[in-house]
Formats: C-alpha cells, structure tokens, sequence
C-alpha cells in the first residue's frame, strides 16, 4: 500500500521540526552549506540512509551547497511521512558533517 500523502496541518507540523526546510514546488526541500571538502562524506552518508529507507531524493551538489527535494512518486509525487522522515535523518547527518541550513 502506497504511503498517503500529508495533510497540511500535518504537513506544518512536521516542518516544525524541520529546521531549514520549506515546500517549494510540490516538494519538501532543503539547501545546506558547507565546506566543499565535507560534501562528498555527507552525499554518501545521505546515499546510505536512502537505501536503507528504500526511499531516495533529487541531489543537486553545487559547490559548499547541497541540495534537497523529496516527495513520494508512488502518492502521486505527494509529500508523505516517508519524506519527512528522510528530510530528519537528513538534516542529522548534514549536522554531523558540518553543514547548516543556507538561510538565503
């Protein structure tokens, strides 16, 4: 059975504790920096967690940044309970390698 999509309330809740993320384009995204040297370690350490999750991310590094857009295809390209516990495993590993929200 495929994973429902959010409500909004639930949706509003869950970016409570979402520091740095925000829904942009049907997607919950995210955009950290850090130092270039540290990007490398993080995508592979997010590439880990997405497998184990069997629930996967559009990446797009650039330069100090990376970037980060989920949502569920099999609910319709919806936003689910499977992205927002990914957007948190995210956010902890990216903490672990020194990446902090881009505020811009």
């Amino acid at each position: 059975m495929p994973a429902a999509p959010l409500s909004d309330a639930d949706l509003d809740q869950a970016l409570t504790d979402l520091p740095g993320w925000s829904v942009r384009d049907g997607s919950l995204t995210a955009v950290f920096k850090a130092d270039r040297a540290a990007i490398p370690g993080l995508y592979a350490a997010v590439a880990a967690a997405e497998d184990e999750a069997n629930h996967h991310a559009d990446i797009r590094v650039l330069y100090g940044t990376i970037s980060f857009a989920l949502n569920t295809h099999d609910a319709g390209d919806a936003i689910t309970a499977l992205d927002t516990a990914l957007a948190t495993r995210i956010t902890t590993l990216a903490t672990e390698h020194g990446a902090r929200p881009d505020a811009s």
